[in-house]
Parts: structure tokens; sequence; C-alpha cells
């Protein structure tokens, strides 16, 4: 019991570690797009079959990175509460001896400290390196060149598990990908600075359209897109439309969830601009909001894929029982005549009343409803968000999940 709510508290404590970090990635320009890649990582690994617990990356990690950070600010109170004890000594009484001792004592402290922490963290950083220091053993091995080069390999491998290029690459061309997706949205922008003539209005309305279409569909397709590693897959309308309908309601409900639930509150917090000392405390909200908005999006597209494929291995079983003239099974000539992808591309939707009402009704329906009540804050946003009518482009729903700063 005792060793359960041990993990337990382990593993809160890691995952509100990494929101925070995740917030202050999201708060620095260009190197939010780690950010956005961790975000459409998790997606895509879900939606590639993964586990919950394999596709949400350095967690362990994170909570060890929380812990030194709270370590090394626990262990500077000392070192700072001294030093101002000897600038209001040296204020109260210039030159006495009380603030030279408290001045040598605050540095003698912050090397004791600083020695303390990084034999902690040469040994492995978890609490128990931290709460017992193990002097026998840093008498044996502080001294071996040996130890300090393993220390370095052990820091140098941690540093490369974070993956943090790949997180940048990935989130790099999810961006400019949803941002083609985007240029009716863009449009819409310009129409709304700059137009005057009912024409404008019209382009404005006509893009509007266009875009709560896309809308039905670009979530399912940055979660394919990371699922594949491939900015082509970023484009595969088609496929993610097809897969979407084997799971009509479930992907309804991840498009509830990413277009509605989750970021709309959000606009909450862009009425206003956040000083930039603390603007990392909004990015922490829309960190914590927008990855279980992308964690429903792949699981979604997942059980999506997960059905479709055994509707094509039913159609395939189904299609051995009958042959041709010559006796070989049609689903083996046609296997052989077109390939195996186009024997795949075959399998049929489920039959019956409530598979194709379901269908139908989320796609005729449910998804443009819930589209349009998205777009509908959206449009209303431009009014009161501190972007103005940039709102329309900086859709954090589908891009950084940031209030002001980001792309």
């Amino acid at each position: 019991m005792l060793r359960w709510i041990g993990r337990s508290c382990w593993r809160i404590w890691s995952v509100a570690w990494l929101l925070v970090l995740l917030a202050f990635v999201t708060a620095i320009p260009v190197f939010q797009l780690m950010a956005l890649g961790y975000l459409l990582f998790v997606a895509g690994r879900l939606a590639s079959g993964e586990t919950l617990a394999n596709s949400v990356r350095g967690i362990d990690r994170a909570g060890k990175i929380g812990v030194a950070l709270t370590a090394l600010g626990l262990a500077s109170l000392p070192s700072q509460l001294l030093t101002h004890w000897e600038s209001v000594a040296a204020i109260i009484q210039p030159g006495s001896g009380t603030a030279e001792t408290l001045r040598v004592s605050a540095i003698a402290l912050a090397v004791f400290a600083t020695v303390y922490l990084w034999w902690a963290w040469a040994r492995g950083g978890t609490l128990r390196h931290y709460l017992w220091p193990e002097p026998v053993r840093f008498v044996k091995q502080v001294w071996r060149p040996t130890f300090w080069s393993d220390v370095s390999l052990r820091l140098w491998d941690f540093v490369l598990s974070l993956r943090l290029p790949m997180l940048f690459w990935l989130g790099l061309r999810g961006a400019a990908g949803t941002l083609i997706w985007l240029v009716p949205a863009m449009v819409i922008m310009v129409v709304t600075r700059e137009g005057q003539h009912a024409a404008a209005g019209l382009l404005g309305g006509l893009c509007l359209l266009v875009l709560g279409y896309i809308l039905m569909v670009l979530p399912a397709l940055q979660a394919n897109y990371a699922a594949e590693n491939r900015l082509a897959a970023l484009f595969e309308f088609r496929r993610v439309r097809r897969d979407s309908q084997f799971a009509p309601w479930s992907y309804a409900g991840a498009l509830l969830v990413a277009l509605v639930l989750m970021p709309i509150p959000l606009y909450l917090l862009k009425i206003e601009a956040t000083p930039e000392e603390i603007v990392w405390l909004p990015c922490l909200v829309f960190v914590a909001f927008m990855l279980p908005a992308r964690m429903a999006t792949g699981l979604a597209l997942r059980r999506g894929r997960r059905l479709r494929r055994a509707a094509e291995s039913d159609a395939v079983m189904a299609s051995t029982a009958t042959t041709d003239p010559s006796g070989m099974p049609v689903a083996e000539r046609v296997t052989a005549e077109i390939g195996v992808t186009e024997v795949q591309r075959s399998g049929q939707f489920a039959s019956g009343f409530w598979p194709t009402a379901s269908r139908w009704t989320v796609r005729g329906l449910v998804a443009p409803a819930i589209v349009a009540v998205y777009l509908f804050v959206l449009f209303g946003s431009q009014f009161t968000s501190w972007d103005g009518v940039d709102t329309w482009v900086r859709q954090h729903a589908l891009l950084v999940p940031v209030p002001f700063v980001g792309i």
C-alpha cells in the first residue's frame, strides 16, 4: 500500500513538472515549437497504436528535473537569507565584524550547497540521493577521474533522451503544414482588416465555409502527420476522413474536446496581455488544457484505424470463400494483380441502420455543429482578444498553445 502511494505521488509530481517545463518552453519564442512538437508527438504515438504510458514520454525525466530545481531552490534559501542579513548589518553598522562574518558564512554555505547538489546529481538525482549524501562513498569516489567521466556520459545520454531536436523539427514542419491549411483563415484576417466592399465580405464568407470544412479533419490530420512523421501525411485528407468514419462518435467526441471543451475557455486568458515576467503562468494553463485535447484526437484516430483494419480483415476473409474460374481465391488473385494496398482499401463500412445513421449524423450534423461553435467563438475573439484579427491564425487549438507569443 505504501509503495503504491509512493508511486502515485511520484507520478503526480512528474506529470505536474512535465506541464511546468512545457509551459516554460512554450513561453520562449522559437523554442515553443518544441512544445508543439511534443503535443503532436503524443497524438501521433496514440494514433499509431501505442499505449498511453508509451505515448506521453519524459514523465520520469521531468520528475527528476523537478526534484533538481526544487532542491536548488531550497538549497539557495539559507545563502540568500545570510546575504540579506549581511546587507542589513552593513547598513545599520557600517564596517562591523558582524556583516563580514555573515558574508563569509553566506559564501561558505553557498559552496557547501553547490558541492552537495552536484554530488546528489552525480549519483542519479533521485530523492534519496538528496536526503542522504553517502559521505563514505564521496571520499572514495570524488577524486577518481573515471567517476566524473561516467557522470558526463550519463548527463549527455540524459540530454539526448529528451530528443529536443526531433521535437523541434516535428513542431516546425507541423506548424508550417498547418499554416498551409489555414490559408482561408489568413484571407479572412486580411478581409476583416482591410475589406471595405461587398465582394470582400463575400470572399470572407466563402473562406469561412472552407475553413469550417477543413477544421472537421485538421486535428486528425495533425495526428496522422505525427504518427507517420511525414509532412505529406498532413495532407492525406481522404485517408484520415475514411478512418474517422469507422468510429464516427469517437471522432465526434475528440472533435468536441479538441475544438470546444479545451480551447474555448482559454480565450478568456487572451483578453489582456500578461506581463512578460509571468507569461509562463497562462502558458501552463494552455498546455494543461491542450495536452488532453491532443490525446483525445490520437485515441479517436487509433480507434477508427483499428476498426478499419478489422473491417478490411473481415472483407478479405469473406472473399477467400469465393474462387474465380481458374480456382484461385479472389483475395489471392486481387492481391497478386493490384497489390496488398488496394486490397486493404477495399474494406467496407459496417452495414446496418445504426452504423450508417451514425456516420451521416456525425458527418452532416454533429461535426458541423461542433465546428460552428468553435468558429463562432473564434469570430468573437477578434473583438475581445489582445491579438485582434490575428486570432484567426494564432489558434492555440491547432498551433502553439500560447496566449500571445508564437506562430
